[in-house]
């Protein structure tokens, strides 16, 4: 007999969508947010993702499982999707896996390689703003901490700024089979947790909306 689960949402944050079920500094005018797409109750974000980035964001019911996947002390790893502007060479490369220097500091060792535009890419809404003149290139950058707007700031450093940002994955969890906007639920054995928020495991049949 199956114990108690933990629930655990897997969502494809679109752009433009704040990482937050209210928007309380615009309530006349209040932009998109998780529940304009998200219609589950008591489950909480692990972890943020700006607004003007897209892709995977994990959301649970469970507050154990919530501080592992989004504390920086866990060292969870992150894949993004980075389109930047121009064509990294080697030297660009090896700076962002052996570690940019930030003004908070040099960022920890991370994966980083060109890569393919992904397959069945979802069109973005409004599009990037391409120049004729200057190619653009898609690396895929795993990284291991979380400071504020890291990525971005990384492929700058480098000479290479960002001009649309995908997360992929975080830890196993990954956007497969997710469109743009729509999420799946997965459910997975209970974390003991004090009483909040959390959520964990991958392999569950999800519900799909």
């Amino acid at each position: 007999m199956q114990g108690p689960m933990t629930r655990l949402i897997r969502f494809n944050k679109p752009f433009d969508v704040l990482p937050q079920f209210t928007d309380r500094d615009n309530a006349d005018s209040p932009r998109a947010t998780l529940s304009d797409f998200v219609d589950v109750p008591r489950v909480y974000p692990a972890g943020r993702l700006d607004r003007d980035s897209e892709g995977l964001m994990l959301l649970t019911d469970n507050g154990k499982l919530q501080a592992q996947i989004s504390d920086p002390k866990h060292k969870m790893p992150k894949t993004y999707w980075v389109q930047v502007e121009g064509s990294p060479d080697r030297d660009a490369l090896k700076a962002l896996r052996e570690g940019v220097k930030l003004k908070d500091g040099l960022t920890r060792p991370a994966k980083a390689r060109v890569m393919a535009e992904p397959p069945e890419l979802w069109a973005r809404t409004p599009p990037i703003r391409a120049r004729k003149s200057i190619p653009d290139t898609w690396i895929e950058l795993t990284i291991r901490e979380g400071r504020n707007r890291q990525v971005r700031r990384m492929t700058a450093a480098v000479g290479h700024p960002t001009l649309r940002l995908i997360r992929y994955g975080i830890g196993a969890w990954t956007l497969d089979g997710l469109s743009s906007g729509a999420w799946d639920e997965l459910q997975v054995p209970v974390i003991d947790t004090p009483s909040r928020p959390s959520g964990k495991d991958r392999r569950n049949t999800p519900r799909r909306r």
